[in-house]
């Protein structure tokens, strides 16, 4: 399995690195829709939709919504951002009230509170330019893979074992090392103060652990362990974005506001 998943990872590293270097900004967009539109297919599992009459219902939904947003930017940008911060906020303590039973109708509109800023926010990273929308990822990457390896060999104490079993603290120290070695030598190389850098660039990588446990509490409420089986090894879309679906906005609204564009 893990042979699967370093071989399905480096495969979207080449095809990420080939969409933002060689596809047009407009392109890439219309191919970041597609993406959390075949999110909103995987969230409709969540709404215990068994035929495709649901899920093809929810999709149409949140393209509505997607395409409403889209045609509002960069105007509307910071609101969108700051309804996702509040909702990531939100779903932190969320994440401490599990197994408590979510309802359906709750269910459908947290999908496009995760989706919909998602989508504004890769938008407005790619914008600004590559190496925004990288920065953010290497945070997401860094600490996730960070977590894994110090998870798998010094994990002793659990962080959510209800939700995600996997998870340690110890894992989450070992990810966030990493991410403070990222922040102080981008804030070296950029000449960037650290102060700033550094505690920003931890926030980021803690509020993406929180997608992930977010992500990972509705799958549990669904019965689910993956939301979908489209990377091999790795599950579906929402498995891949769930970590950068809370990093990327609160990444996109910290730079605004600690002026660091």
């Amino acid at each position: 399995m893990l042979k699967v998943r370093v071989i399905t990872t480096l495969v979207a590293l080449v095809a990420i690195a080939a969409v933002l270097w060689f596809v047009p900004t407009p392109y890439t967009e219309v191919l970041v829709g597609l993406l959390m539109l075949a999110g909103a297919w995987e969230w409709a599992g969540f709404l215990g939709a068994e035929g495709p009459a649901i899920r093809i219902g929810y999709v149409l939904l949140a393209g509505a919504v997607m395409a409403a947003v889209y045609m509002q930017l960069p105007a509307q940008t910071e609101l969108v951002l700051q309804i996702a911060f509040a909702w990531w906020l939100i779903a932190f303590f969320w994440t401490f009230r599990f197994p408590t039973p979510i309802r359906a109708p709750v269910r459908w509109v947290c999908g496009l509170l995760v989706l919909v800023p998602l989508f504004v926010a890769l938008v407005t990273l790619l914008r600004l330019g590559i190496e925004y929308l990288l920065f953010v990822l290497f945070i997401v990457w860094l600490a996730d893979g960070g977590a894994y390896f110090a998870g798998k060999w010094l994990g002793r104490v659990k962080l959510a074992p209800e939700i995600s079993p996997g998870k340690t603290w110890e894992g989450v120290g070992g990810g966030l090392l990493l991410v403070s070695l990222l922040a102080v030598s981008v804030a070296m190389w950029r000449d960037i103060s650290i102060a700033v850098l550094w505690p920003f660039c931890l926030a980021v990588a803690a509020i993406s652990i929180v997608g992930d446990l977010t992500v990972s509490m509705f799958k549990r409420t669904a019965g689910l362990k993956d939301s979908g089986s489209l990377f091999p090894g790795h599950g579906g879309v929402l498995d891949r974005t769930d970590s950068i679906a809370a990093a990327a906005p609160v990444f996109a609204l910290g730079l605004s506001w600690l002026d660091l564009i």
